[in-house]
């Protein structure tokens, strides 16, 4: 669907580093650079939200945590197993130097990816989120905590085109990383023809829809599709699709930010599928 581009929306991010290549921050800067101690392939989290959720899940391997001496009190007092080395806050204003506008809140981790699970293993029911070129880590990571809200299964992504799951993306996302799989492929088209297979309902949102959300026909399992801000779904996308819905708004504005659209669609499907309750 038509949204409003984002302030930043820049340079393609992609997921996880390839064997050599150290992940980039915001604008495409080598975080190496500013830390030569990062390891490839490491995803960086920072935050309150982030990192405590990070802690909690007993499926994420951390390499390294720092914390502050206030930050540590607190993770204490909240009962969150952790093994920090206790940092001045200069410490991880350092490790974050790439990334300059970071608000960490006395928290920093390096840590694996998480394991993403199989295209042609996903739910039988509820909802997945996939995204076409959706390059905004903000944007993206506020979808991943939309997604986390309402239960999304797993969110699908390209290997091209996509932002890294990793710093500004994953603090955005508020510690949704750590509830919602993400899965990245080659070909989106061939992805949604997959699930098709499997059984999904594929739904594109587009301004341009059918009818409006609310009138489209749903059922479990079911795939949203979103597109990239400004541009929309691609031409391949729509046509892969079953159906196309918009949001009808009521205002004078009529489109919305990709996330914000994100938000909505997945209150009104899964409202509707009875997913909510």
């Amino acid at each position: 669907m038509t949204t409003t581009p984002p302030r930043g929306d820049k340079k393609p991010f992609r997921p996880f580093s390839k064997p050599g290549r150290p992940f980039k921050g915001r604008g495409g800067r080598v975080l190496r650079e500013a830390a030569p101690e990062f390891e490839t392939g490491t995803v960086l989290l920072y935050g309150w939200h982030t990192v405590s959720e990070a802690l909690r899940n007993g499926k994420r391997r951390i390499r390294l945590l720092l914390a502050t001496e206030n930050a540590a009190k607190r993770l204490d007092e909240e009962g969150i197993p952790h093994k920090a080395q206790i940092v001045p806050v200069r410490e991880i204003d350092k490790r974050l130097a790439a990334t300059p506008d970071a608000v960490h809140q006395g928290l920093f981790a390096e840590a694996e990816p998480l394991d993403a699970p199989d295209l042609k293993r996903m739910p039988a029911d509820g909802v997945l989120l996939l995204l076409d070129q959706i390059t905004d880590p903000h944007n993206v990571g506020a979808i991943v905590r939309s997604a986390a809200a309402f239960g999304v299964k797993a969110i699908v992504t390209t290997n091209r085109h996509s932002p890294e799951a990793t710093g500004v993306l994953a603090k955005s996302a508020s510690g949704g990383l750590e509830h919602v799989p993400f899965v990245t492929v080659q070909n989106l088209a061939r992805a949604m023809l997959e699930l098709r297979e499997s059984g999904f309902l594929i739904v594109g949102l587009d301004s341009e829809g059918e009818a409006d959300l609310d009138k489209i026909g749903l059922r479990t399992p079911l795939a949203l599709v979103l597109g990239a801000e400004g541009k929309g779904l691609r031409q391949l996308t729509r046509e892969t699709c079953d159906a196309l819905a918009r949001i009808d708004m009521p205002g004078a504005i009529k489109s919305l930010n990709v996330s914000n659209a994100a938000a909505l669609a997945l209150y009104a499907a899964t409202t509707r599928l009875g997913l909510r309750g």
